[in-house]
């Protein structure tokens, strides 16, 4: 990226941080960790209503849509500030 130049989406999606899986005796769980940066891309929509500036529970469309890539089957379970 060229210096002074906003990244694009598709460059920020590439520092997604993933954690390594771990699991309990049900479901097997990872954290995701979005740019800081990212947050002014992501629609108003996907946000919580309380103005907390958290994102909602997303549904599967809308964090692929984001850049999140996980294994068929994931779901947004929780948020984090």
């Amino acid at each position: 990226m060229a210096p002074g130049k906003q990244p694009t989406m598709e460059e920020l999606a590439e520092r997604i941080i993933y954690s390594d899986r771990y699991s309990d005796d049900r479901f097997e769980y990872r954290h995701v960790i979005l740019p800081k940066a990212m947050l002014k891309y992501i629609p108003k929509s996907y946000f919580s209503p309380d103005d907390s500036g958290l994102l909602r529970i997303l549904e599967e469309n809308e964090w692929r849509g984001i850049g999140i890539t996980q294994s068929l089957g994931w779901e947004h379970f929780e948020v984090h500030g």
